[in-house]
């Protein structure tokens, strides 16, 4: 099931997809080809508009190496 996410004041994609679902540029085009025409709205997203969010592949959590710096 798909969620909607509303935009605020001043929202990028980007950022909205960051600060709701801590998703990063990977998740652009899926959500993208989900919401027709949502790119001709400009960068800058009108406030209040529905933005649906798919059902995106579970991703792995990037790896970190831990680094010793004595042994």
């Amino acid at each position: 099931m798909a969620d909607i996410l509303t935009t605020r004041q001043g929202d990028t994609l980007d950022e909205l997809l960051w600060r709701e679902r801590g998703l990063g540029p990977e998740a652009l085009d899926a959500v993208l080809a989900a919401n027709p025409g949502l790119a001709e709205r400009g960068p800058t997203l009108p406030i209040g508009t529905p933005v649906t969010l798919p059902v995106l592949a579970a991703q792995a959590p990037p790896v970190r190496e831990t680094v010793q710096l004595w042994s």
